[in-house]
Protein backbone atom coordinates (compact mmCIF):
# COMPACT_ATOMS: atom_id res chain seq x y z
CA UNK A 1 0.00 0.00 0.00
CA UNK A 2 1.27 3.47 -0.86
CA UNK A 3 0.78 6.25 1.67
CA UNK A 4 0.19 9.77 0.41
CA UNK A 5 1.58 11.13 3.69
CA UNK A 6 4.17 9.70 6.10
CA UNK A 7 2.64 7.61 8.85
CA UNK A 8 4.56 9.64 11.44
CA UNK A 9 4.80 13.38 10.79
CA UNK A 10 7.94 14.59 12.49
CA UNK A 11 8.28 18.26 13.28
CA UNK A 12 11.39 19.63 14.99
CA UNK A 13 9.95 22.22 17.42
CA UNK A 14 7.11 22.59 19.91
CA UNK A 15 5.60 25.67 21.50
CA UNK A 16 5.06 25.17 25.24
CA UNK A 17 2.68 27.62 26.90
CA UNK A 18 2.04 28.06 30.62
CA UNK A 19 -1.74 28.50 30.60
CA UNK A 20 -1.65 29.94 34.13
CA UNK A 21 0.67 32.76 33.00
CA UNK A 22 -1.05 33.34 29.65
CA UNK A 23 -3.33 36.43 29.72
CA UNK A 24 -4.79 35.87 26.23
CA UNK A 25 -3.31 39.12 24.95
CA UNK A 26 -2.85 37.42 21.53
CA UNK A 27 0.52 39.08 21.06
CA UNK A 28 2.02 35.74 20.02
CA UNK A 29 -0.78 35.29 17.46
CA UNK A 30 -0.14 38.74 15.98
CA UNK A 31 3.64 38.32 15.91
CA UNK A 32 3.86 34.81 14.39
CA UNK A 33 4.31 35.03 10.62
CA UNK A 34 4.33 31.25 10.08
CA UNK A 35 0.78 30.50 11.31
CA UNK A 36 2.09 28.41 14.18
CA UNK A 37 -0.14 30.12 16.75
CA UNK A 38 -3.87 30.85 16.74
CA UNK A 39 -6.65 31.80 19.15
CA UNK A 40 -9.61 29.48 19.70
CA UNK A 41 -12.58 31.67 20.67
CA UNK A 42 -14.77 28.78 21.78
CA UNK A 43 -12.17 27.50 24.24
CA UNK A 44 -10.70 30.94 24.99
CA UNK A 45 -7.25 29.42 24.53
CA UNK A 46 -4.15 30.12 22.50
CA UNK A 47 -3.41 27.00 20.44
CA UNK A 48 -0.54 25.93 18.22
CA UNK A 49 0.18 24.22 14.91
CA UNK A 50 3.53 22.88 16.09
CA UNK A 51 4.41 21.64 12.62
CA UNK A 52 4.56 25.26 11.42
CA UNK A 53 6.93 26.49 14.14
CA UNK A 54 10.43 27.42 12.88
CA UNK A 55 11.88 28.47 16.27
CA UNK A 56 12.21 32.14 15.34
CA UNK A 57 11.61 33.10 19.01
CA UNK A 58 9.36 36.05 18.09
CA UNK A 59 6.50 34.81 20.31
CA UNK A 60 8.89 34.28 23.25
CA UNK A 61 10.32 37.77 22.90
CA UNK A 62 6.92 39.49 22.83
CA UNK A 63 5.07 37.48 25.47
CA UNK A 64 4.49 39.99 28.32
CA UNK A 65 4.23 37.29 30.99
CA UNK A 66 7.03 34.97 29.82
CA UNK A 67 4.48 32.22 29.32
CA UNK A 68 6.02 30.76 26.13
CA UNK A 69 9.02 28.55 25.48
CA UNK A 70 9.91 27.05 22.10
CA UNK A 71 11.70 23.73 22.60
CA UNK A 72 12.95 20.82 20.54
CA UNK A 73 10.31 18.18 19.97
CA UNK A 74 11.17 15.33 22.40
CA UNK A 75 9.21 12.89 20.22
CA UNK A 76 11.53 11.74 17.48
CA UNK A 77 12.51 8.68 15.51
CA UNK A 78 14.54 5.77 16.79
CA UNK A 79 18.18 6.87 17.31
CA UNK A 80 20.30 6.03 14.29
CA UNK A 81 23.65 7.61 13.44
CA UNK A 82 22.93 7.25 9.72
CA UNK A 83 19.18 7.83 9.51
CA UNK A 84 18.95 11.03 11.52
CA UNK A 85 15.61 12.81 12.09
CA UNK A 86 16.77 15.51 9.67
CA UNK A 87 17.50 12.96 6.93
CA UNK A 88 14.11 11.29 7.42
CA UNK A 89 12.31 14.62 7.41
CA UNK A 90 14.02 15.59 4.15
CA UNK A 91 12.88 12.33 2.57
CA UNK A 92 9.31 13.02 3.66
CA UNK A 93 9.43 16.53 2.17
CA UNK A 94 10.78 15.34 -1.16
CA UNK A 95 8.41 12.39 -1.48
CA UNK A 96 5.48 14.78 -1.07
CA UNK A 97 6.74 17.66 -3.21
CA UNK A 98 9.00 16.07 -5.83
CA UNK A 99 11.24 19.13 -5.50
CA UNK A 100 14.65 20.09 -4.19
CA UNK A 101 14.74 21.33 -0.60
CA UNK A 102 15.44 25.02 -0.23
CA UNK A 103 17.05 26.52 2.82
CA UNK A 104 18.92 29.66 3.81
CA UNK A 105 21.64 31.13 6.05
CA UNK A 106 24.97 29.27 6.16
CA UNK A 107 26.15 25.68 6.44
CA UNK A 108 25.06 24.31 9.83
CA UNK A 109 26.95 21.03 9.65
CA UNK A 110 29.77 20.31 12.14
CA UNK A 111 32.52 21.16 9.65
CA UNK A 112 35.72 21.93 11.53
CA UNK A 113 36.09 25.61 12.30
CA UNK A 114 39.82 26.16 11.97
CA UNK A 115 39.68 29.57 13.65
CA UNK A 116 38.88 27.71 16.88
CA UNK A 117 42.06 25.65 16.42
CA UNK A 118 44.38 28.63 15.96
CA UNK A 119 45.98 30.53 18.84
CA UNK A 120 47.55 34.00 18.71
CA UNK A 121 51.02 34.81 20.00
CA UNK A 122 51.70 37.33 22.77
CA UNK A 123 54.70 39.34 23.93
CA UNK A 124 56.08 39.62 27.47
CA UNK A 125 59.72 40.56 28.11
CA UNK A 126 62.18 41.00 25.24
CA UNK A 127 59.48 42.34 22.94
CA UNK A 128 57.07 44.04 25.37
CA UNK A 129 53.35 44.38 24.69
CA UNK A 130 51.78 47.70 23.75
CA UNK A 131 49.04 49.42 25.74
CA UNK A 132 46.37 50.47 23.18
CA UNK A 133 45.01 53.06 25.62
CA UNK A 134 48.34 54.89 25.68
CA UNK A 135 49.87 54.11 22.29
CA UNK A 136 48.38 54.82 18.84
CA UNK A 137 47.12 51.67 17.09
CA UNK A 138 46.57 51.69 13.33
CA UNK A 139 43.74 49.61 11.88
CA UNK A 140 43.44 51.55 8.64
CA UNK A 141 43.33 49.21 5.66
CA UNK A 142 43.64 49.93 1.95
CA UNK A 143 41.94 47.69 -0.61
CA UNK A 144 43.15 47.82 -4.19
CA UNK A 145 46.04 47.09 -6.52
CA UNK A 146 49.40 48.15 -5.10
CA UNK A 147 53.01 48.08 -6.28
CA UNK A 148 55.99 45.97 -5.30
CA UNK A 149 58.25 49.03 -4.94
CA UNK A 150 58.04 52.81 -5.12
CA UNK A 151 60.03 54.85 -7.59
CA UNK A 152 60.94 58.45 -6.73
CA UNK A 153 61.78 61.46 -8.84
CA UNK A 154 65.44 62.60 -8.76
CA UNK A 155 64.58 65.01 -5.94
CA UNK A 156 63.89 62.01 -3.72
CA UNK A 157 60.66 63.55 -2.47
CA UNK A 158 58.02 63.13 -5.18
CA UNK A 159 56.71 59.62 -5.85
CA UNK A 160 57.00 58.64 -9.51
CA UNK A 161 55.05 55.37 -9.21
CA UNK A 162 51.34 55.51 -10.03
CA UNK A 163 49.18 53.66 -7.51
CA UNK A 164 45.68 52.61 -8.45
CA UNK A 165 42.50 53.75 -6.73
CA UNK A 166 42.25 52.40 -3.17
CA UNK A 167 39.35 51.91 -0.78
CA UNK A 168 40.29 53.26 2.65
CA UNK A 169 38.81 51.37 5.62
CA UNK A 170 39.04 52.39 9.27
CA UNK A 171 38.76 48.71 10.21
CA UNK A 172 39.44 45.63 8.03
CA UNK A 173 35.71 44.76 7.99
CA UNK A 174 33.06 45.45 5.33
CA UNK A 175 29.34 44.62 5.19
CA UNK A 176 28.77 41.73 2.82
CA UNK A 177 26.59 41.58 -0.29
CA UNK A 178 22.89 41.12 0.56
CA UNK A 179 20.54 42.20 -2.21
CA UNK A 180 17.36 44.24 -2.02
CA UNK A 181 14.82 41.50 -2.36
CA UNK A 182 16.67 38.92 -0.32
CA UNK A 183 16.63 41.45 2.56
CA UNK A 184 14.45 44.51 2.90
CA UNK A 185 15.41 48.11 2.29
CA UNK A 186 15.55 48.99 5.98
CA UNK A 187 18.49 46.66 6.62
CA UNK A 188 20.34 48.04 3.60
CA UNK A 189 19.76 51.56 4.93
CA UNK A 190 21.14 50.53 8.32
CA UNK A 191 24.28 48.97 6.82
CA UNK A 192 24.90 51.96 4.56
CA UNK A 193 24.50 54.43 7.42
CA UNK A 194 26.74 52.45 9.78
CA UNK A 195 29.40 52.05 7.06
CA UNK A 196 29.41 55.76 6.32
CA UNK A 197 29.60 56.80 9.97
CA UNK A 198 32.34 54.33 10.90
CA UNK A 199 34.46 54.58 7.79
CA UNK A 200 33.98 51.33 5.94
CA UNK A 201 31.83 50.00 3.04
CA UNK A 202 28.67 48.04 2.38
CA UNK A 203 27.73 45.94 -0.66
CA UNK A 204 24.44 46.18 -2.56
CA UNK A 205 24.40 42.54 -3.63
CA UNK A 206 23.08 41.64 -7.07
CA UNK A 207 19.71 43.38 -6.75
CA UNK A 208 20.67 46.88 -7.85
CA UNK A 209 20.81 50.10 -5.81
CA UNK A 210 17.59 51.67 -4.53
CA UNK A 211 17.36 55.39 -5.20
CA UNK A 212 17.03 56.16 -1.48
CA UNK A 213 20.57 54.81 -0.97
CA UNK A 214 22.37 56.88 -3.60
CA UNK A 215 23.37 59.43 -0.97
CA UNK A 216 25.76 56.74 0.38
CA UNK A 217 27.68 56.60 -2.89
CA UNK A 218 31.10 57.08 -1.27
CA UNK A 219 30.79 53.97 0.89
CA UNK A 220 28.87 51.71 -1.52
CA UNK A 221 30.20 48.69 -3.42
CA UNK A 222 27.87 47.74 -6.27
CA UNK A 223 27.67 44.20 -7.59
CA UNK A 224 27.51 42.98 -11.17
CA UNK A 225 26.17 39.42 -11.25
CA UNK A 226 25.14 37.12 -14.09
CA UNK A 227 21.59 38.52 -14.15
CA UNK A 228 22.92 42.09 -14.53
CA UNK A 229 19.98 43.33 -12.43
CA UNK A 230 19.91 47.10 -12.06
CA UNK A 231 23.18 47.54 -13.93
CA UNK A 232 23.60 50.69 -16.00
CA UNK A 233 26.17 53.47 -16.16
CA UNK A 234 24.49 55.49 -13.40
CA UNK A 235 24.55 52.44 -11.12
CA UNK A 236 28.27 51.88 -11.75
CA UNK A 237 29.10 55.51 -11.15
CA UNK A 238 27.08 55.70 -7.94
CA UNK A 239 29.66 53.63 -6.10
CA UNK A 240 33.09 53.51 -4.58
CA UNK A 241 33.92 50.13 -6.13
CA UNK A 242 32.43 47.46 -8.40
CA UNK A 243 32.27 43.74 -7.60
CA UNK A 244 31.77 41.05 -10.25
CA UNK A 245 30.01 38.11 -8.62
CA UNK A 246 31.09 34.78 -10.10
CA UNK A 247 30.33 32.50 -7.17
CA UNK A 248 29.00 32.41 -3.62
CA UNK A 249 30.08 30.23 -0.71
CA UNK A 250 26.59 29.00 0.15
CA UNK A 251 25.86 27.87 -3.41
CA UNK A 252 28.98 27.48 -5.57
CA UNK A 253 28.34 26.70 -9.21
CA UNK A 254 24.74 27.90 -9.42
CA UNK A 255 23.00 31.24 -9.91
CA UNK A 256 20.20 32.88 -7.97
CA UNK A 257 16.41 32.99 -8.06
CA UNK A 258 14.13 35.60 -6.50
CA UNK A 259 10.54 34.30 -6.91
CA UNK A 260 8.09 36.59 -8.68
CA UNK A 261 5.79 36.84 -5.64
CA UNK A 262 8.60 38.69 -3.86
CA UNK A 263 9.14 41.20 -6.68
CA UNK A 264 7.11 44.21 -5.63
CA UNK A 265 7.17 47.62 -7.29
CA UNK A 266 10.25 48.86 -5.42
CA UNK A 267 12.28 45.73 -6.15
CA UNK A 268 11.12 45.68 -9.77
CA UNK A 269 12.16 49.29 -10.31
CA UNK A 270 15.54 48.74 -8.66
CA UNK A 271 16.28 45.52 -10.55
CA UNK A 272 14.81 46.90 -13.80
CA UNK A 273 12.39 44.00 -14.30
CA UNK A 274 8.56 43.76 -14.44
CA UNK A 275 6.59 43.53 -11.20
CA UNK A 276 5.83 39.91 -10.31
CA UNK A 277 8.40 38.36 -12.65
CA UNK A 278 11.01 35.87 -11.45
CA UNK A 279 14.50 37.37 -11.12
CA UNK A 280 16.79 34.58 -12.29
CA UNK A 281 20.56 34.84 -12.31
CA UNK A 282 22.01 32.11 -14.54
CA UNK A 283 24.71 29.83 -13.18
CA UNK A 284 27.40 31.21 -15.52
CA UNK A 285 27.88 34.71 -16.84
CA UNK A 286 26.99 34.13 -20.49
CA UNK A 287 29.84 36.36 -21.58
CA UNK A 288 32.48 34.70 -19.36
CA UNK A 289 33.88 31.29 -20.23
CA UNK A 290 37.58 31.96 -19.68
CA UNK A 291 40.01 34.20 -17.80
CA UNK A 292 40.33 36.23 -20.99
CA UNK A 293 36.55 36.83 -21.01
CA UNK A 294 36.70 37.88 -17.37
CA UNK A 295 39.54 40.27 -18.14
CA UNK A 296 37.42 41.84 -20.88
CA UNK A 297 34.55 42.50 -18.43
CA UNK A 298 36.91 43.87 -15.76
CA UNK A 299 38.38 46.39 -18.17
CA UNK A 300 35.00 47.20 -19.70
CA UNK A 301 33.80 48.23 -16.23
CA UNK A 302 37.00 50.19 -15.60
CA UNK A 303 36.72 51.92 -18.94
CA UNK A 304 33.06 52.78 -18.35
CA UNK A 305 33.95 54.47 -15.06
CA UNK A 306 37.13 56.21 -16.28
CA UNK A 307 39.33 53.90 -14.19
CA UNK A 308 38.04 55.63 -11.05
CA UNK A 309 36.53 52.52 -9.42
CA UNK A 310 38.45 49.47 -8.19
CA UNK A 311 36.97 46.25 -9.59
CA UNK A 312 36.66 43.17 -7.37
CA UNK A 313 35.85 39.60 -8.41
CA UNK A 314 33.96 37.36 -5.99
CA UNK A 315 34.31 33.58 -6.12
CA UNK A 316 33.35 30.66 -3.91
CA UNK A 317 36.03 28.77 -2.00
CA UNK A 318 36.35 25.49 -3.89
CA UNK A 319 39.07 22.90 -4.37
CA UNK A 320 41.15 24.81 -6.93
CA UNK A 321 40.49 28.26 -5.48
CA UNK A 322 44.18 29.27 -5.41
CA UNK A 323 44.62 28.77 -9.16
CA UNK A 324 41.36 30.62 -9.88
CA UNK A 325 42.43 33.55 -7.69
CA UNK A 326 45.75 33.82 -9.51
CA UNK A 327 43.92 33.89 -12.84
CA UNK A 328 41.72 36.69 -11.52
CA UNK A 329 44.83 38.64 -10.45
CA UNK A 330 46.33 38.20 -13.93
CA UNK A 331 43.01 39.36 -15.41
CA UNK A 332 43.44 42.76 -13.79
CA UNK A 333 41.11 42.66 -10.78
CA UNK A 334 42.00 44.99 -7.92
CA UNK A 335 40.72 42.56 -5.27
CA UNK A 336 39.68 38.92 -5.04
CA UNK A 337 36.78 38.10 -2.74
CA UNK A 338 36.64 34.50 -1.52
CA UNK A 339 33.45 33.18 0.11
CA UNK A 340 33.85 30.06 2.25
CA UNK A 341 31.60 27.07 2.85
CA UNK A 342 29.99 28.67 5.92
CA UNK A 343 28.87 31.73 3.94
CA UNK A 344 25.22 32.69 4.28
CA UNK A 345 22.51 33.20 1.68
CA UNK A 346 18.86 34.11 1.35
CA UNK A 347 18.00 30.94 -0.58
CA UNK A 348 19.89 27.89 -1.79
CA UNK A 349 19.38 24.17 -2.36
CA UNK A 350 20.16 22.48 0.94
CA UNK A 351 22.34 19.90 -0.81
CA UNK A 352 24.68 22.59 -2.17
CA UNK A 353 24.85 24.63 1.02
CA UNK A 354 25.84 21.63 3.12
CA UNK A 355 28.12 19.68 0.78
CA UNK A 356 29.93 21.97 -1.68
CA UNK A 357 32.95 24.19 -1.00
CA UNK A 358 35.79 24.38 1.52
CA UNK A 359 36.34 26.30 4.78
CA UNK A 360 37.46 29.90 4.35
CA UNK A 361 40.52 29.44 6.60
CA UNK A 362 42.07 26.89 4.23
CA UNK A 363 41.15 29.01 1.21
CA UNK A 364 42.78 32.17 2.61
CA UNK A 365 46.03 30.37 3.35
CA UNK A 366 46.12 28.57 0.00
CA UNK A 367 45.37 31.70 -2.04
CA UNK A 368 47.79 33.94 -0.13
CA UNK A 369 50.56 31.35 -0.50
CA UNK A 370 49.95 30.89 -4.25
CA UNK A 371 49.81 34.64 -4.93
CA UNK A 372 53.12 35.13 -3.12
CA UNK A 373 54.80 32.31 -5.02
CA UNK A 374 53.68 33.81 -8.34
CA UNK A 375 54.74 37.33 -7.34
CA UNK A 376 51.17 38.63 -7.50
CA UNK A 377 50.38 39.35 -3.86
CA UNK A 378 50.82 43.14 -4.06
CA UNK A 379 48.86 43.35 -7.29
CA UNK A 380 45.59 42.26 -5.73
CA UNK A 381 43.89 42.58 -2.34
CA UNK A 382 42.31 39.54 -0.71
CA UNK A 383 38.94 39.84 1.01
CA UNK A 384 37.57 36.81 2.87
CA UNK A 385 33.93 36.00 3.65
CA UNK A 386 31.92 33.18 5.11
CA UNK A 387 31.13 32.68 8.80
CA UNK A 388 33.14 35.35 10.62
CA UNK A 389 31.81 35.61 14.17
CA UNK A 390 34.11 37.95 16.07
CA UNK A 391 37.07 40.31 16.04
CA UNK A 392 39.27 37.34 16.90
CA UNK A 393 38.20 35.56 13.71
CA UNK A 394 38.98 38.74 11.77
CA UNK A 395 42.49 39.04 13.19
CA UNK A 396 43.25 35.36 12.58
CA UNK A 397 42.06 35.72 8.98
CA UNK A 398 44.38 38.70 8.49
CA UNK A 399 47.27 36.72 9.98
CA UNK A 400 46.52 33.91 7.51
CA UNK A 401 46.77 36.38 4.63
CA UNK A 402 43.50 38.29 4.15
CA UNK A 403 43.49 42.07 3.78
CA UNK A 404 39.93 42.43 5.08
CA UNK A 405 36.77 40.41 5.69
CA UNK A 406 33.11 40.69 4.76
CA UNK A 407 30.41 40.13 7.42
CA UNK A 408 26.79 39.37 6.53
CA UNK A 409 25.26 37.02 9.09
CA UNK A 410 26.69 39.16 11.89
CA UNK A 411 24.84 42.16 10.44
CA UNK A 412 21.59 40.17 10.42
CA UNK A 413 22.15 39.05 14.00
CA UNK A 414 22.64 42.67 15.02
CA UNK A 415 19.25 43.36 13.41
CA UNK A 416 17.55 40.65 15.49
CA UNK A 417 17.99 37.50 13.36
CA UNK A 418 17.58 34.23 15.28
CA UNK A 419 18.97 31.96 12.53
CA UNK A 420 15.74 30.06 11.97
CA UNK A 421 16.82 29.36 8.35
CA UNK A 422 13.59 30.63 6.78
CA UNK A 423 14.96 33.59 4.78
CA UNK A 424 13.83 31.97 1.51
CA UNK A 425 10.17 31.98 2.57
CA UNK A 426 9.87 35.77 2.68
CA UNK A 427 8.04 35.45 6.02
CA UNK A 428 10.81 36.56 8.39
CA UNK A 429 9.11 37.40 11.68
CA UNK A 430 11.81 39.93 12.54
CA UNK A 431 11.34 41.90 9.31
CA UNK A 432 14.85 41.24 8.01
CA UNK A 433 14.55 38.97 4.98
CA UNK A 434 11.04 39.91 3.93
CA UNK A 435 9.45 42.64 1.86
CA UNK A 436 5.97 42.08 3.21
CA UNK A 437 5.08 45.65 4.31
CA UNK A 438 3.49 44.38 7.55
CA UNK A 439 6.64 42.50 8.53
CA UNK A 440 9.31 44.77 7.04
CA UNK A 441 8.30 47.69 9.26
CA UNK A 442 9.33 45.63 12.30
CA UNK A 443 12.95 46.48 11.50
CA UNK A 444 13.90 50.02 12.54
CA UNK A 445 16.88 51.17 10.43
CA UNK A 446 17.93 53.81 12.98
CA UNK A 447 18.22 51.28 15.80
CA UNK A 448 19.97 48.68 13.62
CA UNK A 449 22.43 51.28 12.26
CA UNK A 450 23.38 52.15 15.84
CA UNK A 451 23.75 48.44 16.67
CA UNK A 452 26.04 47.92 13.66
CA UNK A 453 28.13 50.99 14.49
CA UNK A 454 28.54 49.79 18.09
CA UNK A 455 29.51 46.33 16.85
CA UNK A 456 32.27 47.74 14.60
CA UNK A 457 33.47 49.98 17.43
CA UNK A 458 33.65 47.01 19.82
CA UNK A 459 35.50 44.88 17.24
CA UNK A 460 37.98 47.71 16.65
CA UNK A 461 38.70 47.86 20.39
CA UNK A 462 39.09 44.07 20.49
CA UNK A 463 41.53 44.04 17.57
CA UNK A 464 43.61 46.82 19.15
CA UNK A 465 43.80 44.92 22.44
CA UNK A 466 44.90 41.76 20.65
CA UNK A 467 47.49 43.58 18.56
CA UNK A 468 48.80 45.29 21.67
CA UNK A 469 49.23 41.94 23.41
CA UNK A 470 51.22 40.76 20.39
CA UNK A 471 53.49 43.82 20.54
CA UNK A 472 52.15 45.16 17.23
CA UNK A 473 50.80 48.66 16.66
CA UNK A 474 49.49 48.32 13.08
CA UNK A 475 47.23 45.77 11.39
CA UNK A 476 49.59 45.83 8.39
CA UNK A 477 52.29 44.15 10.49
CA UNK A 478 50.20 41.05 11.17
CA UNK A 479 48.92 40.59 7.60
CA UNK A 480 50.10 37.22 6.33
CA UNK A 481 52.35 36.80 9.39
CA UNK A 482 51.50 33.18 10.18
CA UNK A 483 54.48 32.88 12.51
CA UNK A 484 52.33 34.66 15.08
CA UNK A 485 49.80 31.81 14.92
CA UNK A 486 49.96 28.35 16.47
CA UNK A 487 47.56 25.46 16.01
CA UNK A 488 46.22 22.83 18.34
CA UNK A 489 44.40 19.58 17.53
CA UNK A 490 45.19 19.68 13.81
CA UNK A 491 46.90 17.13 11.60
CA UNK A 492 50.29 17.65 10.00
CA UNK A 493 48.63 18.10 6.60
CA UNK A 494 46.20 20.71 7.93
CA UNK A 495 49.08 22.64 9.50
CA UNK A 496 50.93 22.49 6.20
CA UNK A 497 47.99 23.94 4.24
CA UNK A 498 47.43 26.67 6.81
CA UNK A 499 51.16 27.40 6.97
CA UNK A 500 51.24 27.38 10.77
CA UNK A 501 53.26 25.55 13.39
CA UNK A 502 51.70 23.42 16.10
CA UNK A 503 51.54 24.85 19.62
CA UNK A 504 54.78 24.28 21.53
CA UNK A 505 57.04 24.90 18.52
Amino acid sequence: MLFKKPQVAFYPFMVLRDDYKCVRCKSCVDQCSFDATYYDEDLNMIMNHHENCVNCKRCEAFCPTDAIKVVKNPSTFHPDANWTPEAIRDIHVQMLTGAIILTSTGNDKPIRNYFDHLLLDACQVTNPPIDPLREPMELKTFIGRKTDALEFDPDGVSIKTTIGKQLELEIPVLFSAMSYGSINLNLQKAMARAAKEFGTYWNTGEGGLHRDLREYKECTIVQVASGRFGVDLEYLETSAAIEIKIGQGAKPGIGGHLPGEKVNEGIAQTRMIPVGSDAISPAPHHDIYSIEDLRQLIYALKEATNYEKPVFVKIAAVHNVAAIACGIAHAGADAVVIDGVRGGTGATPKSLRDHVGIPIELAIAAVDDRLRKEGLRNQVSLIAAGGFRSAVDVLKAVALGADAVYIGTVAKLAAGCTQCQQCHTGRCAWGITTNDPRLAKRLNPDIVAENLYNLLRAWAHDIKELLGAMGINAIESIRGNRLRLRSWGLTEQENKILGVLPAGM
